[in-house]
């Protein structure tokens, strides 16, 4: 059996502050092959401080444990800072929820996307702007060359996503963590955004980490999910049987969806039981 690209074993992450202990991150353990992972769960469920701490984003105040975290050969616990600059963009790449907090206001975009790509690679001005261009006509913008001119405020958000996943894919990462990039998007443009990811990711044959509340998109589009609450991982199941889930919190989440095929008064509240913290995953 072919080694997986990532390796987590009973990752723990804790925030200490005037005197409180909030442990966001409990046991967390998975492996990653070349599939994308969905990771779903409510807000404050450890979803987004998972994706940051492989990264080694996490803000100073977290304590950072683990059995294991390891991404190829490379120990990322252990790894300098230094390591850390190269591998973040260039083999490991994040793109975040909103572009308009995101990319930088005061830049064109196209020379963001440029300056990207010169992070990590040692080539000119005018090599790194055709590589954008380029990047930009992959993400089907019309027009690239007018795009690149642009300041973010003068797109729209599902234009200014896709630049946002061509700032983040310029450079071939082996590894995406996609945190709810999709969730100031309107139904149509959440399509046509994730339609341009999977085409990207199929290309450069890398791994992806999806982090959504959309427990229909995540069994749509992913192959794999992780069900968190509390910061554990509660259900690990393929992403097509997310309808057969077992475990009663994933139950009550799906019974939480309107459906149009069963309409109903009132939609249905999950229940949440505190022993669930100390209990296997299912």
């Amino acid at each position: 059996m072919q080694d997986p690209l990532l390796s987590v074993r009973d990752l723990n992450i804790t925030f200490r502050s005037e005197g409180r202990v909030t442990q966001a991150v409990r046991g967390v353990s998975f492996d990653l092959g070349a599939e994308k992972l969905g990771i779903v769960g409510e807000s404050g469920s450890g979803k987004s401080q998972t994706g940051r701490a492989l990264m080694r984003l996490s803000p100073p105040s977290a304590e950072i444990t683990a059995e294991r975290m390891q991404f190829g050969g490379i120990d990322l616990l252990r790894a300098s800072e230094r390591q850390m600059m190269r591998i973040r963009g260039n083999d490991i790449a994040m793109i975040l929820q909103d572009p308009k907090y995101s990319l930088n206001p005061l830049m064109k975009v196209g020379k963001q996307i440029a300056e990207a790509y010169r992070m990590h690679h040692r080539v000119g001005r005018s090599e790194a702007r055709s590589r954008a261009m380029a990047m930009l006509e992959s993400v089907h913008i019309r027009d690239p060359e007018r795009v690149y001119e642009l300041l973010p405020h003068e797109v729209s958000g599902g234009m200014g996503q896709r630049i946002m996943i061509a700032m983040m894919l310029i450079a071939e990462p082996k590894l995406i963590i996609a945190d709810e990039p999709t969730s100031a998007l309107d139904v149509t443009v959440r399509r046509q955004v994730l339609s341009v990811l999977q085409e990207l990711v199929d290309r450069a044959g890398a791994s992806l980490i999806f982090i959504s509340h959309d427990l229909n998109l995540v069994a749509d589009f992913c192959d794999r999910v992780l069900v968190m609450y509390r910061g554990r991982v509660l259900e690990n199941l393929p992403a097509a049987a997310l309808g057969q889930a077992r475990h009663p919190y994933t139950r009550g989440l799906l019974d939480s969806l309107p459906r149009l095929d069963h309409p109903c008064d009132e939609l249905a509240v999950p229940v949440r039981d505190p022993a669930w913290l100390d209990a296997p995953a299912a």
